[in-house]
């Protein structure tokens, strides 16, 4: 009778060690595939781009520093594909910030805003951003549930023996962009 309950303690352990294992795998896939949703709407938005500077170059000839930064940060987050995520957060931000820029800048050429091609593309550009924003949320939520596994009893156990690591936030580097607008009628 004893060596059966001593069996039943043992698979009981196995079970549960397999459980946790198997949910360490899942989150960590998770991260893996929520990060993939953030790349592919970054692809996106770097596709984008040229188009955009090639549309505002003919009516943006005094602002060339702009579409310059631009440019160039565009290829530096196409470079930057296989770095850390922290990195590619980086040039993301700056990446976003040059953008910014670019349309506020685009605000003082009215021919510039009524081209339709123009149009287009600042509205698909703007829905990338939203969706790029969207994908980064689902990532840093997945990220949180796979670090809180790791950091937690009795999986953190199991994680430190198989050598799961923390994955990286995307987070927002640049203060100014953390700080809440100014509104003013």
């Amino acid at each position: 009778m004893s060596g059966l309950i001593f069996l039943g303690i043992i698979v009981i352990i196995i079970v549960a060690l397999v459980y946790m294992y198997n949910g360490l795998v899942q989150a960590k896939n998770g991260v893996k595939n929520a990060w993939s949703q953030i790349d592919v709407q970054l692809k996106r938005r770097h596709d984008l781009i040229p188009n955009l500077v090639e549309t505002v170059k003919g009516y943006m000839n005094h602002e060339r520093e702009t579409l310059e930064s631009v440019t160039k940060a565009r290829q530096q987050a196409v470079d930057l594909q296989n770095a850390s995520i922290g990195d590619r957060a980086n040039i993301e931000n700056i990446l976003t910030k040059t953008l910014r820029s670019l349309f506020a800048v685009s605000e003082n050429y009215p021919d510039l805003k009524a081209n339709q091609n123009f149009l287009q593309l600042q509205e698909e550009i703007t829905t990338t951003e939203n969706r790029v924003g969207f994908s980064r949320q689902a990532y840093n939520d997945e990220v949180l549930g796979f670090n809180n596994k790791i950091e937690m009893f009795p999986s953190n156990i199991l994680a430190g023996f198989f050598n799961f690591k923390q994955s990286e936030y995307f987070e927002i580097e640049d203060s100014a962009q953390r700080e809440v607008p100014n509104v003013k009628f």
